[in-house]
């Protein structure tokens, strides 16, 4: 992605150096690919993961393990998957059912304390919670009840079933998790999955929270911005790519602010690669609305800076590697149909890579799979710096497909050392 963030990327260009993944045919280019004409009017949306909404809350995973990964790569101690925050005293926590959960071992034995919330029993669910500890010591907590979770396609419509809806809750500790405090119903828009949180250089934590639209049905989400650290909450406007299906839209977002002090956010979408958004007012407004140069498969990324300034993306990939897009089109269940979307997606998971930026994302480094599943998938990554150059890699989700059936493996929980991967 060589392109300057402030034009618009040539999408249509073949590869170059760090840009081999800045893929091939511009799609966007017909009225079929190009659900948005101005982007002044274009706002960004999440879709949402239905098929494996059933798993326990959680769980640690099975014996099973991603068939392969990167040799510089190492197995993470703990049983389980991000989001962390590192504590005052050097512990670890996290935040699953309704309770808080610590460590002081690197992950390899908990103790819990609970509940969160007081006036109600929620079940805060492993890809539907964001977690964030800002630079003044308040942990804010942000998540989705599954309990109150209504979701139902109307198949013959290909719309949204009436009434489909579920709760997002925000909560904070200003004791390291000891108590929490100001719980708040942020929405009952129906919301699919969480997979950020930001504070910015000013202290404001922005979070994007998903809602459902219709006619035609799609997905779309607005950020919600707070200014006291999760205390009080506004939101910015709503942003929508357009789409119709019941994974369509602009789904699931990853965010992070630049050093000129922009936010900038990458999308999930159907359409072969992320998109981008701009924000110039720490996420109160999004107005500059585009494909980005990063092709993508139809499953969220996770995009966050290190302490040594660069930053590093996690995603899959639009196809695996060492074969063409061509090839991997011929494969069957390559590509997601409608009703899942109208432009049908790829559906490739079975490859997780990451890779590097020194310029805020105007160039990376080749992109390095640090994980692969064939056949299978390894998706939803959540990246934590643990300490400086150590970054942990976990997955939301892992499977494997025999004869026809979805078998759960253990989540990819990987240790990775900028120092390895980032000179690629």
């Amino acid at each position: 992605m060589s392109q300057p963030l402030d034009s618009p990327p040539k999408l249509g260009a073949g590869p170059t150096r760090n840009t081999a993944w800045a893929s091939g045919k511009d799609d966007f280019g017909s009225p079929e690919h190009n659900p948005v004409r101005t982007t002044a009017a274009v706002s960004m949306g999440l879709a949402v993961l239905i098929w494996l909404v059933s798993w326990p809350a959680g769980f640690s995973g099975a014996a099973t393990r991603a068939e392969w990964t990167h040799p510089k790569a190492q197995q993470l101690v703990t049983d389980r998957d991000g989001p962390f925050v590192l504590l005052d005293d050097g512990r670890l926590m996290t935040v699953e059912g309704n309770e808080a959960h610590f460590s002081r071992d690197e992950g390899r034995t908990w103790s819990s304390k609970g509940p969160v919330l007081q006036e109600r029993d929620p079940r805060i669910h492993r890809e539907w919670r964001v977690l964030r500890k800002t630079r003044k010591g308040a942990i804010v907590l942000v998540f989705l009840d599954t309990k109150t979770r209504k979701w139902g396609w109307n198949n013959e419509t290909h719309e949204p079933d009436p009434g489909v809806f579920n709760e997002v809750w925000s909560v904070r500790s200003l004791d390291d998790g000891e108590s929490w405090i100001d719980a708040q119903l942020l929405s009952r828009e129906y919301c699919g999955a969480m997979v950020d949180i930001l504070e910015t250089s000013s202290g404001r934590v922005v979070v994007p929270v998903m809602k459902v639209l219709r006619n035609p049905g799609r997905h779309a989400f607005v950020f919600y911005f707070s200014d006291d650290a999760g205390r009080t909450w506004a939101r910015s406007n709503l942003i929508d790519l357009g789409g119709h299906g019941h994974h369509d839209g602009a789904i699931e977002p990853t965010l992070v602010q630049l050093r000129d002090g922009r936010l900038w956010t990458l999308i999930r979408t159907n359409w072969d690669r992320f998109w981008e958004a701009f924000s110039q007012d720490e996420g109160r407004s999004w107005r500059v609305i585009r494909p980005s140069g990063i092709d993508a498969s139809s499953a969220p990324g996770h995009l966050i800076r290190l302490s040594s300034g660069r930053l590093v993306l996690a995603w899959n990939r639009l196809h695996p590697e060492g074969l063409t897009l061509q090839e991997w089109n011929r494969r069957p269940g390559a590509r997601r149909e409608f009703p899942y979307s109208r432009i049908p997606g790829s559906s490739q998971r079975e490859e997780l890579s990451i890779a590097f930026s020194e310029d805020d994302g105007k160039t990376w480094t080749r992109p390095q799979v640090v994980a692969r599943q064939p056949g299978g998938w390894l998706s939803y990554p959540c990246l934590f710096e643990r300490r400086t150059g150590e970054i942990w890699l976990t997955t939301h989700y892992a499977g494997i497909r025999t004869g026809g059936r979805r078998e759960i493996i253990a989540s990819v929980r990987l240790r990775l050392m900028e120092s390895d991967f980032a000179g690629e």
